[in-house]
């Protein structure tokens, strides 16, 4: 793509808002409800309803901007907004999910069942290796740089796919967001603490009601805490992670429709770029005990089924 291109006024701009971005009002709209529906529960929900406002009027002023400019580097900077919004939206599921109770006593119980143990647990402890640890840390801080690199593929090579690519990814976080407020499962780094270490190697698995409604320390992540990625994933969970978003594993599943989006792509130099990462990545969230090895799993299964879906929606609205 030529650098002019990018300012290069379109001759059928879109008038409304895209698909994308409809994806995203759609779960403002359900969430909002379920704020309403649950406002005396909620520990701020004027704030949560502010928010939601503030992500309206962002929206709007971008597709002014486009109306305005209707080119191809506006077209971006609209869907960069909502992507960067991504990390808005994932501690507001906490906020909601909070006051259901906890169902990881279930998910922990089926891990157990599944694998005799709770790989989560061991992983760590039977490889701590500190360029193991720099290995799974490098493929969980790869999450972001790798929806980046997709999306800046297609923006630059196969623009007149662009805005399905795009709906397909936003909407399958609004997708994995409806499940992770609906589906309290906080993962081991948090239910493991809550419940006790040694009660958990012993196969105690106790269920802890509403304790996530007023408590939110978690595990120290395991690995060489020395190591620059060590470091890089710990400074994000400080800055943003809640417990939350357990099962299935958004990483697993937004990283394997990336995968599926390449394979669409028939590029396999984008495809071979993503595979060493995203086997990183499927191993890393059990090895810092982000998830549970079922999460990683369901996050398999939801994956294709999402992509599935929404890519056939893609050729009916985008």
């Amino acid at each position: 793509m030529a650098i002019k291109k990018l300012f290069e006024i379109e001759k059928k701009p879109h008038k409304g808002l895209m698909a994308f971005e409809w994806a995203v009002m759609a779960y403002l709209v359900f969430t909002l409800l379920l704020i309403v529906i649950t406002y005396t529960k909620l520990q701020a929900p004027g704030a949560m309803i502010w928010g939601r406002v503030q992500v309206v009027i962002s929206t709007l002023a971008l597709w002014g901007v486009y109306r305005m400019i209707p080119c191809r580097l506006t077209m971006m900077f609209r869907v960069a907004l909502q992507l960067i919004l991504l990390s808005w939206w994932y501690p507001d599921t906490f906020e909601i999910n909070r006051i259901f109770p906890n169902l990881d006593h279930v998910f922990a119980g089926y891990e157990q069942q599944l694998f005799h143990c709770q790989p989560a647990l061991l992983f760590s402890q039977k490889i701590s290796n500190p360029v193991f640890s720099e290995l799974m840390h490098l493929g969980y801080a790869s999450y972001y740089p790798l929806i980046a690199l997709v999306i800046f593929y297609y923006f630059w090579y196969r623009y007149q796919e662009f805005l399905r690519v795009a709906f397909i990814l936003l909407a399958s976080f609004m997708l994995y967001y409806v499940i992770f407020v609906l589906l309290p499962v906080t993962g081991p780094q948090y239910y493991y603490l809550a419940a006790g270490v040694e009660q958990i190697a012993q196969g105690n698995l106790p269920n802890i009601g509403d304790f996530f409604a007023t408590h939110s320390e978690s595990l120290t992540t395991p690995g060489w805490q020395d190591g620059f990625f060590y470091q890089c994933v710990a400074s994000a969970h400080d800055a943003g992670e809640r417990p939350t978003a357990a099962f299935p594993s958004s990483h697993v599943g937004i990283t394997t429709i990336l995968l599926l989006l390449a394979w669409h792509a028939r590029n396999k130099k984008l495809l071979y770029a993503l595979l060493p990462f995203y086997v990183l990545m499927c191993m890393a969230t059990v090895y810092i005990q982000a998830h549970y090895a079922i999460d990683v799993i369901g996050g398999w299964v939801s994956a294709f089924a999402i992509y599935a879906i929404l890519f056939f929606l893609s050729k009916k609205f985008v």
